[in-house]
């Protein structure tokens, strides 16, 4: 496989093809997001350069030899790619989540497998702004794909637009608030669609085409007029078809969608 030398190792060149090889990652920290999500900051043995948008499975044995494994998308940005980020959501009767939020702490080691994934991934080359759609968690990769903007193309419009249950529910609540406020091309909304605090200004309902269609305007607004946006939604199934649906329904091309779901159980 070609590599690139960084820091007189050996990383994989993210045009590659995925790695599919196991290597232990120890666990460096554990940060709690909300009452059911917590983020996993893993180092590992064997540093791979990523892309934003991929993940990693992965892989607990028991002492009887029985294996599970999970796959999980990095939260972090591509720029340090000797750590990963992996945000975990609770699942209460998952095999690998609840083992993550009960037992796993700093100093822990891990087997993980990745980085996994082409069609989600974004890099700077790809032009246009940007118009990410998370539901739940699936703001996770979207989380890679700003910091990585921010980093690498700073002039690129983008708009997220964010559905969960209630504010106890949003993840990444300081970084979002951070990134929308300090960042005049990046502009966070939300839509709470079953509790809504008092005074809620924001959306409070399920995505649906007139949705979309405000945020497409005001990314446009953010572009100087000019918009062929490049679409990213992530979530569950029924949140991903309804904005891809959504979407092409107000004239967004089918090929600059991309999607990425998950189902309602691990």
């Amino acid at each position: 496989m070609e590599g690139t030398a960084v820091l007189g190792r050996l990383v994989q060149d993210p045009t590659a093809a995925p790695a599919v090889t196991w290597q232990s990652a120890t666990v460096e920290r554990v940060a709690v997001e909300t009452y059911r999500a917590k983020t996993f900051t893993l180092r590992l043995s064997e540093p791979r350069s990523f892309r934003a948008g991929q993940h990693y499975d992965v892989r607990l044995t028991a002492p009887d030899g029985y294996q599970a494994q999970r796959s999980y998308s990095v939260a972090s940005a591509p720029d340090d790619f000797e750590r990963i980020d992996l945000t975990v959501e609770l699942i209460p009767d998952g095999e690998v989540s609840p083992y993550f939020h009960e037992v796993v702490e700093p100093g822990d080691v891990l087997e993980v497998r990745g980085p996994i994934g082409g069609p989600f991934t974004w890099t700077p080359d790809l032009t246009g702004p940007l118009l990410l759609l998370a539901g739940g968690s699936g703001i996770v990769p979207l989380k890679s794909i700003l910091m990585h903007r921010d980093l690498a193309a700073p002039e690129t419009p983008a708009l997220l637009l964010y559905s969960a249950r209630g504010p106890e529910d949003i993840i990444y609540r300081k970084f979002l608030d951070r990134v929308g406020r300090l960042n005049a091309c990046v502009a966070v909304r939300c839509s709470l669609t079953r509790r809504q605090p008092p005074g809620w200004i924001g959306y409070a309902r399920r995505v649906d085409p007139a949705m979309l269609r405000e945020c497409v305007d005001e990314l446009v607004r953010m572009n100087g007029g000019e918009a062929v946006p490049l679409s990213y939604a992530c979530g569950p199934t029924g949140f991903v078809e309804a904005a891809a649906d959504a979407l092409l329904s107000i004239g967004v091309a089918e090929a600059s969608i991309r999607t990425e779901r998950f189902g309602p159980t691990q």
